[in-house]
């Protein structure tokens, strides 16, 4: 019997797989939806923290996006992939952000999380995906990469923003032949058939 909160086989098989986050990232219609998809995997975050990211949370010196009030209020700071920071260059000179990465259309305020979600399944339908759950998914996968690829669960939690060591338990799914795969999803070159 499975002690309470630990993953079960089919919380594993429902994990989304590196070539699973890559199909959505790329299913965005929109480079703005692919980078926001991006940004949510590579930073592991609540959608919440996510849309309240301002520009000035991102800092390149320190390879860090600062996360203002996230989980249990506190601010923290999360690493920032180099390929995301590319991303983020790259789209800037396109079409600079100015107070919010990811501001609604008038650029007044961020987006609303329910437009985010929205964008999520979306993804998720043009990418032809089938498993269960929402764009928490993204951050169930951000913890179960993490440790796949030899991150302690210490450090994911540290990650994360979790006080407590049982609630990063909860995120994790690791599933047989998975583990011990090196780097970070966006830091990888993409996958075969991506």
């Amino acid at each position: 019997m499975p002690r309470p909160g630990a993953p079960t086989a089919a919380a594993a098989a429902d994990i989304l797989s590196r070539e699973e986050v890559w199909r959505r990232l790329r299913a965005g219609p929109h480079p703005w939806h692919r980078l926001w998809l991006a940004t949510t995997d590579a930073a592991g975050l609540r959608v919440s923290a996510v849309v309240a990211l301002k520009v000035a949370d991102l800092d390149a010196d320190r390879m860090t996006i600062h996360v203002v009030q996230g989980e249990g209020g506190k601010d923290r700071s999360v690493p920032l992939a180099p390929r995301l920071l590319q991303d983020w260059r790259a789209y800037g000179r396109i079409r600079p952000p100015h107070v919010w990465l990811f501001a609604n259309r008038q650029g007044t305020r961020p987006i609303d999380i329910t437009v985010a979600q929205k964008l999520y399944t979306m993804a998720k339908l043009r990418a032809g995906i089938a498993t269960q759950g929402g764009i928490h998914a993204l951050r169930h996968a951000f913890a179960t990469h993490r440790l796949e690829a030899g991150r302690t669960l210490p450090t994911v939690q540290d990650l994360l923003g979790h006080r407590h060591l049982s609630t990063t338990a909860r995120y994790v799914h690791l599933t047989p032949g998975r583990v011990r795969v090196p780097g970070w999803p966006l830091d990888l070159p993409e996958p075969p058939g991506a």
